[in-house]
């Protein structure tokens, strides 16, 4: 099952299978408060979560991941983002209102991409989770087998054309198109559904 989660700029989603379940993403630091009154909303705990995964280390999308961490969510991170995970420390220092604390990624699970497929079935979700450095070279997406797929920053196939010479983008797209997509949800764009 998936469910959307807005408590700011950032579509957060939550994954369950019927053995865990995972969290794509979370907004800005400082926004707990409003990430718990909208789980709760939905009627899902903070102890509902197993994982939680970033589709990349901006800020926008690993605010809350240390706090989740100290409650006992697990961080699953993908072997192309090993050395980026303090990417946004410093931008957290020039606001130290916000209580950052920095990600501590030996407590964390790294995963290969060859093996994502495995991880996901472990927790009775299908698909895979695949390398789409166009964004930035630690982002990633995740494919569901029912054609859904959770693309963090990745820009939408819409403005392909708008890059004169983005080959990293498109080499993205046509990954994601190979393995055909039926509804794309972005993080921060309205989510595509694509019909063929």
């Amino acid at each position: 099952m998936l469910t959307k989660i807005r408590y700011g700029n950032t579509n957060t989603i939550l994954l369950q299978g019927d053995r865990g379940s995972i969290l794509i993403d979370t907004d800005y630091a400082g926004t707990m408060p409003a990430f718990y009154k909208a789980i709760k909303g939905l009627g899902i705990k903070v102890s509902d979560i197993t994982y939680v995964l970033a589709t990349h280390y901006h800020p926008d999308h690993i605010g809350l991941v240390s706090e989740l961490m100290s409650q006992g969510v697990k961080l699953i991170i993908m072997e192309s983002q090993t050395d980026l995970v303090h990417y946004s420390d410093g931008i957290f220092e020039k606001e130290p209102y916000l209580g950052y604390k920095p990600i501590d990624e030996s407590q964390a699970q790294v995963i290969l991409f060859e093996d994502s497929r495995k991880f996901l079935k472990e927790l009775g979700i299908d698909g895979e989770i695949i390398s789409t450095p166009s964004h930035s070279e630690d982002s990633i997406s995740v494919l569901l087998d029912d054609g859904t797929f959770v693309v963090g920053d990745l820009e939408p196939l819409e403005y392909l054309e708008a890059y004169v010479d983005n080959r990293k983008l498109k080499a993205d797209w046509d990954t994601l198109l190979r393995a055909d997509p039926k509804r794309i949800i972005y993080a921060h764009a309205m989510e595509s559904k694509l019909l063929r």
